[in-house]
Formats: structure tokens, sequence, C-alpha cells
């Protein structure tokens, strides 16, 4: 007996690839972005609070209220979005279930959906797992920037929807106002749905501003929103996130979703309340810590031969290793760094439906203490002398 044929075109998470290796080889892992720090104090008490108060039992299948109602007030104070907690608000377990959820209940089999890359390499097995067929279309370096004509070329007749994140993983763009408006004028001449993944909304760089899709003219009935707790509160093992919108589309959601997991913890959603509300000045240093990692691993960086991207959003960086590895793939380049240099990274071709379009290009996190950093930067700056 064995798999689906479908599973087994699956590989391996390059996450839990380089994860692993960097433990092996003791490299310190800027690869996979989860951060080595903790939530705020505030909401680890509040999830305490919530197992202690009794909340641990199933929580409503779409969220908790108090949940529904913060997430709701967030989306008011920060893009004058109006969303009613009963109807436009489906809570699940981190973003990629609210992602899963989303194509699932609004992708037909044989329905187009249209990946912009490079892409989150969860995006293209969830198409598929839908029976549906992702279409590329290739952002460029330097800048990552959307071309309209080249998404419009990819257009057919059975194009669904478009999947966007922004700001964007791996690349660090934050999507304009400019290709923004664009994006939305090409969804409603062609009648498609926006999937649109912000959990990187609070993190950007000046003077790059998020901008939620879904606030532009003509695409709050078209568009679902997903964001999450997890890197705004660094907590990513919480796997707890949301789909927002339209009552159509957020009930076809939560019918798939009652089927999925039902429900994610109780005692981290009523945690996750509380943050959404802590104020103004939470949003505004979390900004302000992550504009200064990111100095500081670009100042590590800019010492090597590498051709860096400075991210406008998220906490990744992208550098061309070109220049120090021309005969190496960015996969084996990540390997050999980890075990010669100890620091991983993680290769961007795995994150292309061409290996060849990312072939050179890498991505470190700077989602980490000041200190790990430091030590990283110690490491990083030995590739002016060491070669593979």
């Amino acid at each position: 007996m064995h798999g689906s044929q479908l599973a087994r075109s699956f590989p391996r998470s390059i996450f839990s690839e380089m994860s692993a290796l960097a433990h092996a080889c003791g490299a310190i892992n800027l690869g996979q972005g989860y951060p080595d720090f903790g939530p705020p104090p505030q909401l680890q008490d509040a999830a305490c609070n919530a197992i202690q108060q009794g909340h641990n039992q199933y929580a409503v299948s779409h969220g908790e209220r108090v949940l529904r109602q913060a997430i709701a007030s967030h989306a008011a104070r920060w893009y004058g979005q109006k969303l009613d907690p009963e109807t436009d608000i489906c809570v699940t377990c981190g973003a990629s279930e609210a992602l899963w959820c989303a194509l699932q209940a609004v992708v037909e089999p044989g329905d187009e959906v249209i990946v912009l890359e490079p892409s989150f390499d969860v995006y293209v097995p969830d198409v598929r797992m839908v029976r549906a067929i992702p279409v590329p279309v290739v952002l460029e370096p330097p800048l990552f920037r959307l071309d309209p004509e080249r998404l419009r070329s990819r257009l057919t007749k059975r194009t669904r929807a478009i999947i966007v994140n922004t700001p964007q993983n791996p690349t660090g763009h934050v999507f304009s106002a400019e290709e923004l408006q664009a994006l939305a004028q090409i969804c409603i001449e062609h009648d498609l749905l926006a999937i649109v993944d912000e959990v990187y909304e609070h993190i950007t760089f000046e003077p790059h501003a998020h901008i939620r899709l879904a606030t532009l003219e003509g695409m709050s009935q078209r568009t679902i929103t997903i964001s999450s707790a997890a890197k705004t509160f660094a907590a990513t093992g919480w796997k707890c996130g949301w789909a927002l919108g339209p009552e159509p589309l957020i009930s076809a959601i939560r019918r798939v979703h009652q089927f999925t997991t039902f429900a994610s913890a109780t005692p981290f959603q009523y945690a996750v309340a509380e943050g959404l509300q802590l104020p103004d000045t939470y949003f505004h240093d979390l900004r302000a810590d992550y504009t200064a990692r990111r100095a500081l691993l670009l100042e590590a960086l800019a010492e090597t031969p590498l051709v860096v991207f400075p991210p406008e959003g998220t906490y990744y960086v992208v550098a061309d290793i070109s220049p120090v590895a021309p005969e190496m793939s960015g996969y084996q380049w990540c390997r050999w760094l980890a075990q010669t240099v100890g620091v991983a990274a993680i290769p961007l071709e795995v994150f292309y439906h061409d290996p060849a379009l990312g072939r050179s290009l890498v991505r470190f996190a700077f989602c980490k203490q000041e200190e790990t950093l430091r030590a990283a930067a110690e490491r990083i700056v030995e590739l002016r002398a060491v070669a593979p």
C-alpha cells in the first residue's frame, strides 16, 4: 500500500529540511521564519488566564466571539474596514488553514488560480489539492513588482482567483497603491476573486506601508483577506489565524472549516483578542524593532560579495549568490553555508514552478534576537574569505 499519486508528488518541506540540517550541524537558523523570542508578556498572561478560567474545551467553530469582535475592531482601526463579526469572519488554525479552506470553498476542479512567484510554498500544493490548476506569474528581481500586462496575458476563461501575498514572503515586497489598483481593475474586469495573505501586515519599513486590497473600490465583495497572530505577536506555534470577507464567501469557508479542524485552540483565541487591542505603541515599536534587526542583517550582508535586495516589509532578506557561487544552485549553496559557515538560509528555487528562475536566490530571516543576529553576522562576513 502507498499514498496517493498527489501526495507522492509533494516534496518534503524545505523549511523542515533546512531546520533539521541547522540543528544537525549547529548552524544559526536564519532559514525558517519563526522568532527565537516569545509573544508579549500580556498575551502569555492572557493565555494562562484563559486556561485557568476554564476556556479549555472546543471553541465556537468559526471563532470565539471575543476574538471575532477584536478582529473586526482591528480592521476598523487600521484600515477603516467595516466587518460584521457575526458573518464576515472565520477563525482558523493559522493562516495556512484559512488559505486551504478558502480554496476549498470557492474554487472548482479545473479552475485556474493565478499564483505570483516566488510564492510561499503552500500555495501551489493547496491549489493542486482542490484539483485546480496553478498558473504562475513571475515577479522579477530586484524590485519584484507586479507587471499588470504579464498578469493579463496569463488569464483565460477558466481563471477563477488570484493569490496575493503582501507584504510578500519571500521577497519582502510591499505591493504599492499603484500595483494594487491595477490588480483590482483586473479582478473587476474579469470577475476574479482575490485571496490575499496579509500575515506580515504590521511589518513594513519606511516609506512603505501596507494597504488592504479589500478596501479598494469594487473589491470588498470579491476579496478574502487572510491574516494571523503568528508574525505580529511572535506566536507562530499558536496557529491562530482568520479569513475575512463578505458573508457569502465566509459562510462557504466556515462550512469547509468545520469539517477540517472544526476550531482552533480556545485559550489562544482569548490571548490574541487581547493582543489585537494593544495600544498603537505596540505596533509602532514592532515596526521599529524589525527595522533595527533588518539594518543589522543588511550591514552584515553588505560585507559579502552577495547581491542583496533590501526588503520593504516582512522579516526576510533575499540575496543573489551568483558572485560567490556561480556554479551552484541556491539549494546546494544553502547546504554548504549551513555545514561550512554555520548559518542556515532557504533557497528560493523551491518557490518557483521552474526552479531555474530562482536558482541563484536565497532568503535569510531576521526574526531573531539581536544577539542571535550578531552571532550570525560574525559568521556571514566570513564569506569574504571563504568560497564553496
